[in-house]
């Protein structure tokens, strides 16, 4: 059943590109931009550099005088508190990637890698400052609201599933894999592959934003049905361009906010592919789906119990 659906997405998309060209290109141009002007630059040095610090060891140096802290308060090792510092600042699906190449060096087992999946793969401060509350929301929200629901609501998938569902869990050993580099290659050598593994990341994230944008095209020209509906379903499908429909949509403000931060707090199914793809697949994926659901859900009740005291 998925290869035949899998196929005629495909054939769908083809024939879509075939016959409607000029929308094609236009969905086209803009996910190659999202990629071009907002991924690419604010990406790749981090997955340049952290890349850096895998293969020269630095990370523990930093974080590990600390190690009692990070135990007690998020339940994570020094190179796990790592991943949740840089995956919270720097947004999707940095913290996914951090963890799973944490996990592949064998510096943090199985349990906590998947445990860092269900709350530092989040969206960035920036995209919550500039995309969201700027162009989308067009600062009717305060920002401080919209980073206290966020963050909100993340802290309480956090909770939940470290005291919950990996509360029984012990942790397993994490296998290595075979690296490319060492601590004692050269510098120039880690420095090139750190390079070439950023490159070959972010050219991927580029790849299926690509292809949601086209797919996002599509639905939008056959949706025949409600409009609210189809934005809804644009939302859920592809984020940046699901939330530019939102606040282009005729729904109440309320309403716009409402499913906005629901939203972003989910990431869509453009992020999760995304995701995937950059995730150890010796790790199971389930939680992070079950996280990513459950954080929207809490975004979403959040935003209700502030328009409540608000």
């Amino acid at each position: 059943m998925k290869r035949k659906l899998s196929i005629a997405g495909i054939l769908l998309l083809l024939l879509f590109l075939l016959f409607y060209p000029q929308e094609a290109l236009e969905a086209s141009r803009e996910g190659m931009k999202l990629w071009l002007n907002i991924l690419l630059p604010t990406l790749l040095p981090f997955l340049i550099l952290t890349g850096l610090l895998l293969h020269t060891g630095g990370i523990e140096k930093f974080l590990s005088p600390l190690s009692k802290l990070w135990k007690t308060v998020l339940g994570l090792s020094p190179a796990g508190a790592y991943v949740f510092f840089l995956g919270m600042l720097c947004g999707y699906p940095m913290g996914a990637k951090l963890a799973s190449d944490m996990f592949s060096h064998g510096k943090i087992d199985r349990r906590e890698a998947e445990y860092l999946l269900t709350f530092t793969n989040q969206a960035s401060p920036a995209f919550l400052t500039t995309y969201l509350a700027h162009v989308c929301l067009e600062q009717k929200t305060d920002i401080r609201e919209i980073f206290l629901v966020m963050f909100a609501a993340s802290a309480v998938c956090m909770v939940f599933f470290r005291f919950v569902i990996f509360q029984n869990r012990t942790a397993t050993e994490s296998i290595s894999l075979q690296k490319e580099t060492s601590t004692a290659s050269s510098p120039g050598t880690i420095i090139d592959v750190s390079i070439m593994n950023g490159f070959e990341t972010i050219t991927r994230l580029g790849g299926y934003i690509l292809l949601f944008s086209l797919l996002s095209a599509c639905i939008r020209h056959y949706w025949k049905w409600s409009s609210a509906l189809c934005v809804l379903f644009l939302g859920t499908l592809e984020i940046t361009t699901g939330l530019h429909q939102i606040a282009l949509s005729n729904l109440p403000y309320e309403m716009q906010y409402l499913i906005s931060m629901a939203l972003t707090a989910f990431g869509g199914f453009c992020i999760l592919a995304q995701t995937r793809s950059v995730t150890d697949k010796r790790l199971s994926f389930l939680p992070y789906i079950g996280a990513k659901c459950l954080n929207g859900i809490i975004a979403g009740l959040l935003v209700l119990v502030f328009s409540q005291i608000v």
